[in-house]
């Protein structure tokens, strides 16, 4: 949960998970929608999709038990090289060393790193640095101070130098440049994409798709539709993507909303529409993974990313 989450977030998540899922075999056990329901909001799916698989394979593989061993963790899905050595220094207390943000801004500046931090350079330079200044036998507290002390004192921006520990070793600061280090690349233009969802009623009942498995917010729910393609009006659009996913054609109503959000590497803005099913015709999951017409009361039973969460709240609380 705290890859790409802060703790803060994490928090209330963590505990509802721990209620729900007690256990790695009670996780194991748990099927996947109920899994992503407890999931929901935190996003990054990918990571809980894997948290589920790994389970599975520790529950029939290892007897329930987490295995010990650093190759053996790197092997369980969703679980690479900072993982394997979170776990192994901080639950079997393995010199091992960790390289997270804050311990990957503390090396670079106290060893002066000039390469960009996410090269494969400075990648290799960095873990080889933390492996050879982790103290022996004493590695899962040495990577949870680092990871503090990057968090409290050798901040992203204004570290707080004048009472750091390490200032008479950082590099960096005898040369007047912490505040440019690490070396960032110049970040990409993120782009904009329009998309279009359609709400389409059938009595007390809504239709809903699910997501492929693979890919992004995979499982999750979603009111059918996709982008925007050069040129294309909205409504061709949202029949164009009903009739490619579902083989049938809709009429496209009123407007139901315009929903905005920004992932990790691009944005989107969604518009929603009140459509109808024309000429009787019966969706069929041609490019989804599945179909469920579902009643208002049961739309919170089935995990969606947060815009279509907003629109399922719009229809359940007008």
């Amino acid at each position: 949960m705290l890859q790409q989450t802060r703790v803060e977030t994490v928090i209330r998540y963590y505990t509802n998970w721990m209620e729900c899922f007690p256990t790695i075999p009670a996780l194991a056990k748990a099927p996947l929608q109920e899994v992503l329901v407890a999931w929901e909001g935190l996003g990054y799916y990918g990571r809980v999709r894997n948290l589920h698989r790994a389970a599975q394979i520790v529950n029939s593989k290892h007897s329930g038990k987490l295995p010990s061993d650093l190759e053996a963790l790197r092997r369980l899905p969703g679980i690479g090289r900072y993982t394997a050595g979170a776990i192994a220094s901080m639950a079997f207390g393995l010199d091992e060393p960790v390289l997270d943000g804050n311990i990957r801004r503390i090396i670079a500046r106290v060893f002066n790193l000039t390469e960009p931090a996410r090269s494969t350079l400075a990648e290799r330079l960095s873990w080889k640095l933390a492996r050879e200044n982790l103290p022996p036998g004493n590695a899962s507290a040495f990577n949870q101070a680092l990871m503090d002390f990057g968090a409290m004192v050798c901040t992203p921006r204004a570290p707080d130098c004048p009472s750091c520990p390490l200032a008479g070793f950082c590099q960096a600061r005898a040369l007047g440049v912490q505040e440019d280090r690490p070396v960032t690349s110049k970040k990409s233009v993120i782009p904009h994409y329009t998309v279009t969802a359609a709400v389409i009623q059938r009595g007390e009942r809504v239709l809903i798709a699910q997501r492929p498995l693979n890919g992004l917010l995979g499982g999750l729910w979603e009111f059918p539709g996709g982008k925007v393609e050069n040129g294309e009006e909205l409504a061709a659009c949202l029949q164009r993507e009903i009739r490619e996913e579902l083989g049938v054609y809709v009429r496209v109503g009123e407007p139901f909303g315009v929903y905005r959000h920004a992932y990790t590497h691009f944005r989107v803005t969604v518009h929603a529409f009140l459509c109808d099913l024309t000429n009787g015709g019966k969706p069929q999951p041609l490019q989804v993974e599945d179909l469920y017409w579902s009643s208002l009361n049961e739309l919170p039973d089935y995990p969606m990313g947060k815009i279509d969460r907003q629109i399922a709240k719009r229809l359940v609380e007008p």
